[in-house]
This record gives C-alpha cells, sequence and structure tokens, in this order.
C-alpha cells in the first residue's frame, strides 16, 4: 500500500494514475489511513485507489493528489494530531462540491478548511471561560464567516467565466405568440410571428379584396366589347 509523508515531498517515480472511466468515476473517495511514517490511500488496489481519490479531489495527476491531501490532512489536525474523521468529512465535502480543474481544487480545498476552521472557532466561542477568549475566537469566527462566502462568490465567477449575461429587453408578446429568449439589445426589433389559424383568419380579407380587383380589372375589357 503506497504511503505519503506528511512532511517529505512526494514520490515522483510513482507511475500516474490514468484517468478515471466507468464505475471508478461515480465511487466515493478511498479513505485514508494513518501510520507511524505518514498516511497512505486505504484501498485494496493503490492505483485504483490513487485513481478515485483524484477524481474526488478534482486533480489531474499524483502529484496534485498528494499535494492537496498532504493540505488537507494538516487542516484536519485536532488536538495536536491528525483528525480520521474529520479530514474524511473534509474529501467528502470537496467530492460533493465536484472541483473541475486544478484552480478549482485548490479553492475548494480552502473553502472545506475555513469551513473546518469556523466550526472550530464557534466550538472554542462556545466554551470560553473568560472575556478574552470570548472575543478571540469571536473575532476569528467573524473573520472566517465572511472568508466563506466570498470563496463561494469566487467559485461562482470562474465556473461561469466566458457565459455571457442574458438580459431582454422591451419583449411584447401578443396573444397566441411566442417569446424569443436570449440578449436582446435596446436597438433590436423582435418580431414575433404567428402562423396559427388566427392569423390566417386575420389575413384571408386582405387576400379577397386583391382578388376582387383582378376579377373587376378582368370584368372592364369584356364589357367594352
Amino acid at each position: 500500500m503506497d504511503t505519503i509523508d506528511m512532511d517529505t515531498a512526494p514520490d515522483l517515480t510513482m507511475p500516474t494514475a490514468i484517468a478515471a472511466s466507468g464505475p471508478a468515476q461515480a465511487a466515493a473517495a478511498p479513505r485514508i489511513k494513518f501510520s507511524a511514517h505518514g498516511f497512505c490511500i486505504d484501498h485494496p488496489d493503490p492505483e485504483l485507489g490513487a485513481e478515485l481519490m483524484m477524481n474526488a479531489l478534482g486533480v489531474p495527476d499524483r502529484e496534485a493528489m498528494d499535494g492537496i491531501l498532504r493540505q488537507l490532512v494538516k487542516a484536519s489536525v485536532s488536538g495536536g494530531r491528525a483528525d480520521r474523521v474529520n479530514l474524511a468529512f473534509m474529501i467528502s465535502m470537496v467530492r460533493s462540491i465536484g472541483p473541475r480543474d486544478s484552480i478549482e481544487a485548490m479553492l475548494v480545498a480552502q473553502m472545506v478548511s475555513v469551513h473546518v476552521m469556523a466550526m472550530r472557532c464557534a466550538h472554542h466561542l462556545a466554551h470560553a471561560k473568560d472575556l478574552a477568549q470570548h472575543d478571540s475566537a469571536a473575532r476569528a469566527l467573524g473573520r472566517l464567516a465572511h472568508t466563506f462566502p466570498a470563496q463561494i462568490e469566487a467559485l461562482n465567477r470562474y465556473r461561469s467565466r466566458g457565459e455571457p449575461a442574458i438580459t431582454v429587453q422591451n419583449v411584447k408578446v401578443e396573444d397566441g405568440g411566442k417569446a424569443i429568449v436570449g440578449n436582446v439589445t435596446q436597438h433590436a426589433r423582435v418580431i414575433v410571428s404567428d402562423k396559427g389559424p388566427a392569423s390566417t383568419a386575420r389575413k384571408a380579407p386582405k387576400a379577397s379584396r386583391s382578388r376582387r380587383r383582378r376579377e373587376g380589372a378582368d370584368a372592364k375589357p369584356e364589357a367594352q366589347a
């Protein structure tokens, strides 16, 4: 089973797992097992375990996975030791948000870490023994609580890059018409046509008058003759 030390660089000689496909992509992330040497992915097949973890973290290769995992392990520390349950929660949250590239993977890892730290500050605030501890925990919790929605907004902006906003202005839909959904500028002119029976009935009198004019024009030469 492949072991990743918390304080040393990953072994770059290890093969990089191939991209996940099929059941591997939909499967849950494997657990992390701690040992005296650090931690490792707890999976009977090291290559498949690394593949599943890369998919859960949204990273492109083994080196990125090792880095994000090490950072999450250190962020999960509670009472001076890495917390296995806390780490499992953080990895699950990263997977549920579903980062789609390396930038999203780093940002989402920060988001779950900030959430964990905020809840830790909330715990300290609830168990403050004096005013100094209360104020310190309250200030830290307030800063983290403001950081988290800012991270969500940053993620949304990054994910929506290149997608134009849809603005609809001055659109009038008559009875039986069809609305147009899309970009409509102030100078654009939207014409909604309806080819239903009602429109045909409205156009019928015009066609009849035109036909009567032609018939009248044809009748005049015959009368003269």
